[in-house]
């Protein structure tokens, strides 16, 4: 994963897809954080790029939820 995650793309994947893909990026960050601490880390501009993949993913997964949460509120009304 070298590039960011576009948003466009992470929506049209299922929440257990999104999970994994969370699982992954969350693996890399720590392998990069344990890098950075013993002054191995060749590419430092990654660990933001991850970080805020993470962000955008949990992000999208919150609004999926949401929108899960209203069309049953909608449905019981």
């Amino acid at each position: 994963m070298s590039k960011a995650l576009k948003p466009a793309d992470l929506r049209v994947k299922s929440v257990d897809e999104l999970q994994a893909l969370l699982l992954d990026l969350k693996r890399e960050q720590f392998n990069l954080r344990f890098q950075q601490a013993t002054g191995q880390n060749e590419g430092a501009s990654r660990v933001r790029v991850v970080r805020r993949d993470i962000a955008r993913i949990k992000t999208i997964v919150a609004q999926a939820a949401k929108k899960t949460a209203a069309a049953s509120a909608a449905a019981n009304s």
